[in-house]
């Protein structure tokens, strides 16, 4: 089974993990949350994302969820990018997470696939009826 790792601004990670597993009843993925504070050191973040990652790694790889591109938390995430079994998506919502959770038993290239859809597939306008 792939791992998760979600690495966010503050709490955004934790909030977005107790919602969906609340949502689906359970987290059926081995699941860890990093939140990346202000005043953080970057370096020390990564060395800590590394050593979740490791630990959600039993064999399958790890799929690591972050949210937006090009911030902190992006770079840290993109850091494991480099480490093999690791797959970074960045983006994440609440749909993103619960299509994720919904295929647990996905390899970690289709289960990146589904994040991407599911993110995407997520985010569309309200119109009102007229």
């Amino acid at each position: 089974m792939v791992g998760l790792l979600i690495i966010t601004h503050n709490q955004i990670g934790t909030a977005l993990m107790e919602t969906a597993a609340h949502t689906l009843g359970m987290c059926p993925l081995m699941a860890e949350v990093l939140p990346v504070l202000a005043d953080c050191e970057p370096e020390a973040m990564v060395g800590k994302a590394r050593q979740l990652a490791a630990r959600l790694n039993k064999g399958d790889g790890v799929l690591v969820l972050t949210d937006m591109y090009g911030s902190t938390p992006s770079n840290i995430a993109g850091r494991l990018a480099d480490d093999r079994g690791t797959m970074v998506v960045c983006g994440v919502n609440l749909p993103m997470l619960i299509r994720v959770m919904n295929y647990p038993s996905l390899s970690l290239a289709e289960l990146a696939a589904k994040a991407e859809s599911g993110g995407r597939d997520g985010i569309f306008p309200y119109v009102p009826q007229m």
